[in-house]
């Protein structure tokens, strides 16, 4: 049975470039320790950036926080980062997969390799996230979940620390939810557990 069968939303994807740091320990950091989604995040890395990044943003949250890893199927109540130089996929079995392919627009790990490939594999049971950043990594990605009956969502580009990515997502299209951060994990808390719009 495809993933996608079993229940409204079982994953969330976020995307996040420039300011990220701060937009993410807001999000992960309001979410309940008890939050019944995975959650998988891709942050523009430079690719010497290490693996400092998991453990800066688990101060921040009391939901478990990793780098993801080949092969691993995404559990409820965790959070998963592309490392630094991987794309981050999920494949059609719901497993996480990683990749040295080409940077896609300059990016590696791509926001829109991750958000394509989990439209792919979850259709409407995914929500995308787009949240501060510099360029237009996602935009199409979000414009695809929502093709594939998932929810989307960008933070309100007045909002965002740097709000070029979250204006090329909302003008690309086929947003649901324009908001601002602070609001984000309140409307997240209640599509995991409602399985509904708001």
């Amino acid at each position: 049975m495809a993933l996608a069968d079993q229940r409204r939303y079982q994953l969330i994807v976020v995307g996040v470039s420039a300011g990220g740091l701060e937009a993410l320990k807001h999000l992960l950091g309001a979410l309940p320790a008890n939050f019944p989604l995975p959650i998988v995040i891709v942050q523009h890395l430079r690719p010497d950036s290490g693996s400092t990044l998991a453990p800066c943003l688990q101060n921040s949250c009391t939901i478990p926080l990793k780098e993801a890893e080949e092969g691993e199927r995404p559990l409820p109540g965790m959070i998963y980062l592309a490392p630094a130089n991987y794309h981050l996929l999920v494949e059609r079995d719901g497993t996480l997969a990683l990749t040295v392919d080409p940077p896609v627009r300059y990016a590696r790990p791509s926001i829109d390799v991750l958000f394509d490939s989990a439209s792919d594999a979850l259709g409407r049971a995914l929500i995308g996230v787009i949240l501060t950043g510099a360029n237009d990594d996602g935009s199409a990605g979000l414009q695809r979940i929502r093709a594939g009956g998932g929810t989307t969502i960008v933070q309100d580009p007045a909002d965002a620390e740097v709000p070029q990515m979250p204006l090329n997502a909302l003008q690309a299209g086929g947003i649901d939810y324009v908001l601002q951060l602070a609001r984000i994990p309140e409307v997240l808390c209640t599509l995991a557990t409602t399985g509904g719009r708001q």
